[in-house]
């Protein structure tokens, strides 16, 4: 089962499960967001259908910003150089559910991470809880300067 949607000018074909990045999308409070724009949906039989009525509905993962593209414009013999850089924002969003005449596919929930617990700090140093003495510091030596120059020779 898979879906064709319009998402910021662009078409993607998305299926239940998939991660998708789109272009900057406001979400919901809960992170939810609906896609009503449905182009195509092909049923399991492999048959495409045109998508009267059909919902796509995804969760917003992260917001980010792609890699960073350089747009140079050069104009010969008039000495003209500009050069921007640009950063493409987008969204990643994970497919929950394709609704299309009066069927739902739901991509399997995924497993909450859990959080593992920091380990504590040892009270006393390696060197120290062994019985090993500590490295002395050494004092550097000071610098020896150039000897200086004069500005010009005599004859």
């Amino acid at each position: 089962m898979y879906a064709v949607i319009r998402a910021g000018g662009k078409q993607y074909r998305v299926a239940p499960g998939d991660v998708v990045r789109l272009e900057t999308q406001s979400s919901e409070k809960n992170g939810k967001v609906e896609f009503g724009d449905v182009l195509a949906v092909s049923a399991g039989n492999g048959q495409i259908a045109r998508a009267q009525g059909a919902l796509v509905t995804g969760e917003v993962l992260n917001e980010g910003r792609a890699k960073k593209i350089l747009v140079f414009h050069y104009k010969k013999k008039k000495q003209y150089k500009k050069l921007v850089g640009h950063r493409q924002p987008f969204s990643s969003v994970r497919i929950t559910e394709i609704a299309f005449d009066g069927q739902k596919f739901t991509a399997p929930e995924l497993p909450k991470k859990e959080a593992k617990p920091k380990k504590e700090a040892a009270t006393e140093p390696k060197a120290e809880a062994k019985g090993a003495k500590p490295a002395a510091k050494k004092k550097a030596a000071p610098k020896k300067s150039a000897p200086k120059k004069t500005g010009a020779k005599k004859k």
